[in-house]
This record gives structure tokens, C-alpha cells and sequence, in this order.
């Protein structure tokens, strides 16, 4: 998969990797991924283009 950039909330810093999934809310589209700091998740909003791209891989 592709490596996506994230931004993680409680720890303050950005990350990249391509562990992640993607899931559709509300027909929202996000990638998330867990973060290297902890045990939560972070998300990241994905455009609907971005992230039909993202599935395919």
C-alpha cells in the first residue's frame, strides 16, 4: 500500500506509514492507522477520489 502521512493528536507529531485501512462514515472517507506512540488510532480524512485510489493498492 501507498504510505499515507498522519498527524497524531496526543503525542503532537506527524508519521508516516502504510499499515492502515480505510473506512467510510457518514460518506466520509478516512484512513486510519495505529499510532507508533501508543495504543489509539489516528485518522486522516481522504477525498472520495483518494480513496477509491487507496482501495485498489
Amino acid at each position: 500500500m501507498a504510505e499515507v502521512e498522519f498527524f497524531d493528536v496526543k503525542s503532537k507529531a506527524k508519521f508516516k506509514t502504510g499499515d492502515f485501512r480505510v473506512e467510510e462514515k457518514k460518506g466520509r472517507f478516512f484512513a486510519v492507522a495505529k499510532s507508533p506512540s501508543g495504543k489509539h488510532e489516528c485518522w486522516r480524512v481522504l477525498s472520495k477520489d483518494k480513496a477509491a485510489q487507496l482501495k485498489k493498492k
